[in-house]
């Protein structure tokens, strides 16, 4: 499966009666929940001696990847649009690989 059939597939689930407005605020507030499951299972392995949950966390994940492809389609791009445009970001920042200096010390722009 590609990541655009992951969007178009998992947009089949989306609440229809959501507008374009509505889908970017439920994705956006979908990402921040996700996320913090996610960071949950985390914080129990790191700080608590819990075994890392790896399964749930996969799952959590999903959910994640769920609300990007809702945040994608509200605004009208595709997955892969936006990946392509990520990597192309980290290339022109660490066109070596990753260096501390280059993340710390960042070109005018460079979000």
């Amino acid at each position: 499966m590609t990541i655009n059939e992951y969007q178009e597939l998992a947009m089949r689930t989306v609440n229809p009666e959501l507008d374009k407005k509505d889908m970017l605020i439920n994705s956006v507030m979908g990402l921040c929940g996700e996320s913090g499951e996610a960071i949950d299972i985390v914080k129990k392995w790191f700080a608590h001696g819990h075994e890392l949950d790896t399964e749930h966390f996969k799952k959590e994940l999903g959910d994640i990847a769920w609300y990007l492809a809702e945040a994608a389609t509200a605004i009208g791009v595709n997955l892969e649009d936006i990946l392509e445009a990520n990597i192309e970001k980290l290339r022109k920042r660490y066109p070596e690989g990753f260096e501390t200096d280059k993340s710390i010390n960042r070109s005018e722009g460079d979000k």
